[in-house]
């Protein structure tokens, strides 16, 4: 969780991505952050997200990402 929390500091390090309920309807994480985000994920932590699993709702929370991600690594 604290390397998925770093990642998303530094795509936007003013936000407050702990206690937001939704990143994208509140407008946090912008649909080209989400592709950067995916990137990020991919090449640091080693998980490949399937194009199917990125969706606004898996991206609403840091939890429900982070979710996304237990589950692509069981994958």
């Amino acid at each position: 969780m604290e390397e998925l929390l770093e990642i998303l500091r530094d795509l936007n390090a003013d936000a407050d991505f702990e206690h937001c309920e939704n990143l994208v309807e509140e407008g946090i994480l912008t649909s080209l952050e989400m592709v950067m985000l995916v990137s990020e994920i991919n090449s640091r932590m080693g998980v490949r997200l399937p194009p199917e699993e990125i969706v606004p709702e898996n991206f609403q929370t840091v939890q429900t990402i982070y979710d996304l991600i237990c589950r692509c690594e069981e994958d």
